[in-house]
């Protein structure tokens, strides 16, 4: 049998059966991990939430150690940003241009939606295991885009769990300010706004280690002359 959607009834039961299982197994670990403090139910409710919505997507790729501990850290350390993901989750479910990207979403860790969440709408955005505004996915360098520079914050976000909002946000608010005296003490000839995106967001550590891995630093004619002038880390592929 087949559903209206072209999906057969063996492949939606298991979908169904991962999305319980790992959503249980995720609700699990979230409850253990944030029992000592005291936030057990609602890290339980965040981890829970996103094992089943992510095993009814596949995401996660259960034959790699990498899937497994990517489940591991969604559900324990990285909760904030999972509770994040969640919202941005549901917004590009509920949107009309929202357009997940099961193709670059399934068994890969992530969930890819062509629109949805763009608060910056030039900008892909990612909230923890979330990439949102990856546009058109059929070209190679958009695809790239996805794999080799947005995944890069996703495990960002799962390694450093809730210092990454406060480390990411703060450098966005002390590098704006910074960027803001530079534009006025050194009287440069740019844009104060490129000067001020330069120190908030281009030569943020995060981005710059994204950047990098992408093979794109420095993203041309965007660094107003500011910042890092080599890679941090090698490329992922040439």
């Amino acid at each position: 049998m087949t559903d209206p959607d072209g999906e057969s009834s063996s492949a939606a039961g298991g979908r169904a059966l991962e999305a319980v299982a790992v959503g249980v197994a995720g609700g699990a670990l979230g409850a253990a991990a944030a029992w000592p403090l005291g936030l057990a139910v609602p890290v339980a409710v965040i981890a829970g939430t996103n094992g089943a919505v992510s095993g009814w997507r596949q995401i996660y790729d259960w034959r790699s150690a990498r899937g497994v501990v990517g489940f591991v850290l969604d559900s324990t350390w990285s909760f904030v940003m999972t509770g994040a993901a969640l919202v941005a989750n549901a917004i590009g479910s509920l949107s009309k241009d929202g357009g997940y990207v099961a193709d670059l979403s399934e068994r890969q860790g992530r969930h890819v939606f062509s629109g949805g969440f763009r608060p910056r709408g030039r900008f892909v955005i990612t909230l923890g295991n979330v990439i949102s505004g990856a546009g058109d996915t059929t070209g190679e360098r958009r695809r790239r885009l996805i794999t080799d520079h947005e995944t890069v914050h996703v495990w960002q976000a799962r390694w450093l769990g809730p210092i990454f909002p406060v480390v990411y946000a703060g450098w966005a608010i002390v590098g704006g300010a910074v960027g803001a005296v530079v534009w006025v003490v050194r009287r440069r000839d740019e844009p104060v706004g490129k000067v001020v995106e330069s120190c908030a967001y281009y030569i943020n550590p995060l981005e710059w280690w994204a950047y990098s891995r992408d093979d794109n630093w420095p993203p041309s004619g965007k660094i107003a002359g500011l910042g890092w002038r080599k890679p941090i880390v090698r490329p992922l592929r040439r």
